[in-house]
């Protein structure tokens, strides 16, 4: 039997519905707001195609070229076309995973992105993992113990983070881990030993060797990996435990911690039982877009370490005027971002019992 009201209107399925329209209402706005930012990243990608000084048709039939042979290439490039109707193509071709033909390497973008992304993502991943085991717990004792040799620590690592730049760390990083004491693997993701040993199942190598049970494959690519993701670490760690630091500090001067502490709870209890908790939510919105930023950002650690990710991709296309692999590799970042934020919007409403 439904529940009444003192009216005796029905308030248990009154209020289903209405929790129900609530929810379609809010996936359609996220749906609507996430069709709306690719539309834009895609929009954004294409001018910068058609600004760049670049001849797409001179990259393809090369500058020996008869006009006849350039003119038959701008046809079939669909250039003649009015930009609008080119605008439209472009989004289907990349809605289709077409993102045209790569100069430099004579194959589909697509499949040199499939290729060369889940490098970029092992190393992102490792380094928001270092990040946030180290950054996040640095955070929290910096804001619980604030103005204490903690917090000035945390303080001077996150200063330094920002202001050092990544290529002279990574080629000190090299001399001295490396070069000098030998306690690491050298540039590229593996050594000449190991290179090409492990079947390609996920693309990325540390997963590759545990599923092949190649424990000294593994190691090996540990060796290289582990530098230039400890200096992506360093940097997301930097920005993880400032973020953690002042939503700790904001938390901790709330009544409720206050009122916590009156009732004799321990100091632990208060910090990671009560302040944390009510944290834990923006920070997974900081965390997401840590790794988003690694993922886009880790150019400079790939040419310095020889890594054949994504972002030295993106650079031999820029330096080459290879427009298909620079643009299709911006696109996919973006796309990344977007389903980051997608990500942290849902777990965001999961975790917030306020949002249901």
């Amino acid at each position: 039997m439904a529940l009444t009201d003192p009216t005796g209107a029905a308030t248990q399925p009154s209020r289903r519905r209405a929790l129900t329209r609530r929810r379609v209402r809010s996936v359609a706005g996220t749906v609507l707001s996430l069709a709306l930012t690719l539309l834009g990243l895609l929009l954004v990608t294409f001018i910068i195609g058609r600004v760049m000084p670049i001849d797409p048709v001179l990259k393809v039939v090369g500058d020996r070229a008869t006009q006849a042979q350039y003119d038959a290439a701008y046809i079939a490039m669909g250039l003649d076309q009015p930009l609008i109707m080119q605008f439209l193509s472009y989004v289907g071709d990349v809605l289709r995973g077409d993102f045209g033909r790569s100069i430099s390497t004579g194959q589909p973008v697509a499949q040199d992105i499939a290729r060369v992304f889940p490098a970029t993502f092992e190393l992102a991943a490792l380094g928001t993992f270092i990040g946030v085991v180290i950054g996040v717990p640095l955070g929290v004792i910096a804001a619980a113990r604030r103005g204490g040799i903690i917090d000035q620590v945390a303080r001077v690592v996150a200063l330094v983070g920002y202001s050092m730049p990544i290529f002279w760390l990574g080629l000190m990083g090299l001399l001295i881990f490396y070069g000098m004491l030998g306690w690491v693997g050298g540039p590229g993701r593996q050594g000449i030993l190991y290179d090409g040993m492990v079947p390609t199942v996920t693309g990325m190598v540390l997963v590759d060797s545990l599923i092949a049970g190649d424990w000294g494959a593994f190691r090996d690519a540990f060796s290289h990996i582990i530098l230039p993701a400890s200096l992506l670490g360093y940097y997301s760690l930097a920005y993880i435990s400032r973020m953690t630091r002042s939503f700790m500090l904001e938390q901790l001067s709330a009544e409720y911690v206050t009122t916590a502490r009156v009732k004799g709870l321990s100091e632990r209890a208060v910090i990671w039982g009560h302040a944390f908790r009510n944290i834990a939510i923006p920070l997974v919105t900081v965390i997401a877009l840590s790794f988003g930023s690694l993922l886009e950002g880790s150019v400079l650690t790939e040419i310095i370490f020889s890594w054949p990710g994504l972002g030295s991709y993106i650079t031999r296309g820029l330096l080459s005027g290879d427009m298909n692999a620079v643009l299709g590799g911006t696109v996919v970042v973006g796309v990344c971002f977007v389903l980051l934020n997608l990500f942290s919007d849902i777990l965001y409403r999961f975790l917030d019992p306020r949002s249901t």
